[in-house]
């Protein structure tokens, strides 16, 4: 039986070697060089399935070749790999119909998990992304490894079978940016997941997965931290807000440590799924319909969670000058809705905070373009794109840290001064009281 043919294109001569080892170690045949002239000959010669492409060439820009060789074949499966690329590069490869992008240095699991996919989308017969998804050995692979994990978590009560279809993105896409607590330059590459997958963050480069449930929940203090085995992802909340009001139900996020803080709000992932476009699946979404009130509470601080036809959320806010007491409620009717209403709005810090996250190691990423900075009396840095910004994050954050239950909301929420604690223990509630056991 013929063995699928690879091609690696690098300039280093100790990645041709320990890719092409790796990739013939599980059963693929390897061509390489390192030349991008010489690339297009083999690939006209010879017909790979898959290319590793290099982004930097001594003799031929990587980009312009990936632009070539998908003009000799429309279908060429590329996987672009840069150990000193940019945000822009990889975004330019992805958008250019790179299939995947890797940063150096490169772990054993990245190189064949990805060459696996890449065989398997250059393979799969026409029929919509979920049909290529279920043909993808690399998402098999990825949901073999995490089915473990997604059995220890206990279905819910109340659970109901909607009209809406279940969604995910309809490619591959890269964001890059800045962690705003950890102050690291960061990446995430968004993929599609079959049907019935749910939301995992895939993290680089361990290789943990972590499902985006509440079980996984770590630190609260300041954002959300997702963690397992010793791997952690910071600040999933503004990321999972979109995800929820866009009704996406599978995806991957692989993703370095972080997500990218972009301009501390949801609107640049709002519109890269716009960009990238939403494939809706053949199978019906669940829910979690609220059938009776829930409630949290410390202090002055309550959330509560009551029957309502719909999901909307409803806070009041109260801080000293210049802030004040602010109150917004919104109804998440529709992803334009939220796009306009509630995206836009930035996450918020105080001057005289600064000093105690960075001694907890936080908010090192914080820069003028990517975050409210409030002062004394005014706010520092920006000019606020809403007279009520900070309420309307605070809903933004809420949406986002419910999507830990794993479903979407039927419910409508009432926050009053409560943080990311409080809406982690109002998910824990749901889970504690709606789990159903084996013995149940």
């Amino acid at each position: 039986m013929t063995r699928p043919l690879v091609l690696i294109v690098d300039d280093e001569a100790g990645i041709l070697a320990t890719l092409g080892g790796i990739l013939t170690d599980n059963g693929l045949e390897v061509a390489t060089t390192a030349s991008g002239a010489e690339a297009l000959d083999l690939y006209r010669d010879r017909g790979p399935e898959v290319v590793f492409l290099d982004v930097w060439l001594p003799d031929r820009d990587g980009l312009e070749t990936l632009q070539t060789l998908r003009e000799i074949d429309p279908r060429a499966t590329i996987i672009m790999i840069s150990g000193h690329g940019t945000a822009a590069t990889a975004v330019r490869a992805i958008k250019m119909g790179a299939f995947d992008y890797l940063e150096k240095p490169l772990s054993y699991e990245q190189v064949v998990a990805a060459a696996r996919a890449g065989l398997a989308k250059h393979r799969a017969p026409a029929g919509g992304p979920d049909a290529a998804l279920l043909e993808d050995s690399g998402v098999r692979t990825f949901l073999t490894q995490s089915a473990a994990q997604r059995a220890q978590i206990p279905p819910l009560l109340n659970l109901e079978r909607t009209r809406t279809p279940q969604r995910t993105l309809r490619q591959n896409t890269v964001l890059y940016g800045m962690g705003l607590h950890s102050g690291g330059r960061t990446g995430m590459v968004l993929q599609p997941l079959p049907v019935g997958s749910g939301i995992h963050f895939h993290c680089l480069p361990s290789g943990e997965s972590i499902p985006a449930h509440v079980s996984a929940v770590g630190d609260t203090d300041y954002a959300t931290t997702l963690g397992q085995n010793g791997s952690q992802v910071k600040t999933v909340e503004h990321l999972l807000s979109a995800l929820h009001a866009s009704g996406i139900t599978n995806l991957l996020v692989k993703v370095h440590g972080e997500v990218p803080v972009l301009d501390g709000s949801a609107l640049e992932f709002c519109r890269t799924i716009d960009e990238i476009g939403i494939e809706e699946q053949p199978e019906m979404r669940l829910e979690f319909v609220v059938d009776k009130k829930y409630e949290v509470a410390s202090g002055e601080k309550t959330m509560t969670l009551e029957p309502f036809d719909g999901f909307a959320v409803s806070y009041l806010l109260r801080y000293p000058p210049p802030i004040g007491e602010q109150y917004f409620e919104f109804d998440l009717t529709s992803f334009e809705d939220y796009k306009r209403e509630i995206a836009p709005a930035r996450t918020f810090g105080f001057l005289r905070d600064l000093k105690m996250m960075n001694e907890l190691g936080l908010g090192s990423g914080g820069r003028l373009d990517n975050f409210i900075l409030v002062g004394e009396d005014h706010v520092v840095n920006t000019e606020l794109r809403f007279p009520d910004e900070f309420v309307r994050h605070k809903i933004l954050d809420i949406i986002g840290d419910l999507y830990l239950l794993g479903h979407p909301l039927r419910g409508r929420v009432r926050a009053h001064l409560t943080g990311h604690r409080d809406n982690i223990a109002l998910v824990r509630k749901l889970v504690a009281e709606n789990a159903i056991t084996s013995g149940s």
